[in-house]
């Protein structure tokens, strides 16, 4: 069983990484992270916190539209052409088929999260310039825009010379190479000196550790909201999976707003509420930018209430895809 869950998910996850979509998101949002120390420097307030709140959000809505591309796109489109009755016919019991499924899309969207990421914290290390004198983070600038080049360039001589797959190529690269240039800022200072690898988690300024709990947060809400974009994908095609998704991303991150103002006189406020994922338990920039501390006791209850909500999703999508039509 395990076995036959975890050959649908590698095939899922090769071909997820090989869609053009999934290469095009991780490049916008790249562009955006990068771009993201400039616009936020136009600000009246703290820059570097305005940064961090616009960076968290080019993290979850970047993988959100992963999420619901790649479901419909190794789900829905399976189902529409009919190559699903190749695996079911094997047998594979349509349980196995629709997990192996979800472990293939989230494992895409764990590459691709942590990509940005990588980009993401990148840009937390130069921080906002707030004045033309302040000194540009130059480690940063080369090894971020190297890792993207020489990815990129690899890739392209991959493809022409041993005809690989350019996007999983440049993809795998870049996530290899953008986790390196990380790790060398961690040791390497502005003024290219050595420095300790702990000193950037240390900084009172902008710390770390805390924005490392708040994407840990991000990625479990986006497991969820790939578990639901699973789960509609298994009924409904492109348009409808991505409106539905983004209907949940919107209505989930309003929700708890909305229930403690209607939910007590209003049974549709309420059930909503109770149905819809709560996504402000997972959204922490707030937290961040008023500098209040985030607990990991709050971590602990994110995540059972994050794996219950997926468990939940996948049931869903299993008793969905068992009555659906695929003949």
């Amino acid at each position: 069983m395990f076995q036959q869950i975890l050959t649908i998910g590698r095939n899922t996850f090769v071909e997820s990484i090989r869609q053009p979509i999934f290469i095009v998101l991780i490049m916008i949002g790249t562009i955006g992270l990068w771009l993201n120390t400039q616009l936020a420097g136009y600000t009246f307030d703290d820059d570097n916190r305005e940064m961090i709140n616009l960076g968290l959000s080019v993290l979850f809505v970047t993988p959100l539209l992963m999420a619901a591309f790649l479901a419909t796109g190794v789900l829905g489109a399976e189902i529409e052409n009919k190559t699903v009755l190749t695996v079911i016919s094997k047998p594979v019991a349509r349980p196995l088929f629709v997990l192996g499924k979800y472990v293939g899309v989230a494992g895409a969207i764990t590459l691709g999260f942590w990509i940005l990421c990588m980009t993401y914290l990148l840009q937390v290390r130069h921080q906002v310039q707030q004045a033309t004198w302040n000194p540009i983070d130059w480690p940063v600038v080369l090894f971020s825009l190297s890792a993207f080049a020489v990815a990129a360039a690899l890739a392209a001589l991959g493809n022409y010379f041993y005809h690989w797959v350019f996007t999983s190529t440049f993809v795998v690269i870049y996530f290899v190479l953008n986790t390196l240039a990380w790790l060398l800022v961690l040791v390497i200072d502005k003024q290219w000196q050595f420095q300790s690898i702990v000193t950037e988690f240390v900084k009172e300024d902008i710390k770390v550790g805390q924005i490392t709990l708040a994407l840990v947060m991000i990625f479990e809400a986006l497991m969820m909201l790939t578990a639901v974009a699973i789960a509609v994908s298994t009924r409904l095609g492109h348009v409808m999976t991505l409106v539905i998704c983004l209907g949940v991303f919107l209505v989930g991150l309003f929700s708890n707003s909305v229930y403690h103002q209607f939910g007590e006189n209003n049974i549709p406020a309420m059930l909503l509420y109770w149905v819809m994922p709560n996504l402000q338990y997972f959204w922490q920039a707030d937290a961040l930018t008023a500098n209040n501390a985030i607990s990991m006791l709050h971590l602990l209850w994110v995540t059972v209430y994050s794996l219950f909500y997926i468990a939940a999703m996948l049931c869903l999508s299993i008793s969905l895809f068992q009555t659906r039509e695929v003949g």
